[in-house]
């Protein structure tokens, strides 16, 4: 089980985030969906990992929307049992609801694990790239052993400068917020 720091920190900054206006919100994901494009690594990735989001996370939609329109290869995590898998989507029509009330990819959609890069859903996140999600430890099981670069997307207010860091957590690459974007030291 995780410690309390870590539980009350998801809860202070879900709370920070959350009162975030959708006007607020809607703004800034546009301008870290002009960020984005500029990082090299997103912008020559042919197969791309997101995340369909939920309550006040960085709106996705836009960009999934784009990365299909550019012919890329766009792939959803989906939860099955303890794990997650990513799925490649065509539109939004192949999505359906899924765990946790999350939009995820139906069935039939073909598996892929072998991602050039993936924008990983972020509750908080320190400088030095160090990940709060929300503690069930999905990407980190899954990003494991594997060398696929790795995006945060967060608001300026989520970046603070300590976060207590588990054995299992896997760092980000890159954090891209409405006012900035910068590599991480690891």
């Amino acid at each position: 089980m995780e410690d309390n720091n870590k539980k009350s920190l998801r809860e202070l900054l879900l709370e920070r985030r959350d009162n975030t206006s959708f006007d607020l919100l809607k703004i800034a994901s546009k301008k870290m969906q002009k960020r984005i494009n500029r990082v090299y690594a997103f912008k020559d990735a042919q197969k791309i990992g997101l995340y369909y989001p939920i309550g006040s996370e960085i709106l996705t939609q836009d960009i999934i929307q784009e990365l299909i329109s550019k012919g890329k290869e766009v792939f959803l995590p989906k939860v099955i049992g303890k794990n997650m898998e990513f799925r490649k989507i065509e539109d939004f029509g192949s999505l359906e609801m899924g765990k946790f009330d999350i939009m995820e990819p139906k069935d039939n959609c073909q598996v892929s694990n072998e991602l050039d890069i993936i924008v990983v859903p972020t509750v908080g996140i320190s400088p030095s790239g160090v990940r709060l999600g929300y503690g069930h430890g999905f990407y980190d099981k899954f990003l494991e052993g594997k060398n696929i670069i790795t995006i945060s997307l967060v608001l300026e207010k989520q970046i603070i400068k300590n976060i207590p860091k588990s054995d299992h957590d896997i760092n980000m690459d890159w954090i891209i917020t409405e006012d900035r974007m910068f590599q991480t030291q690891k």
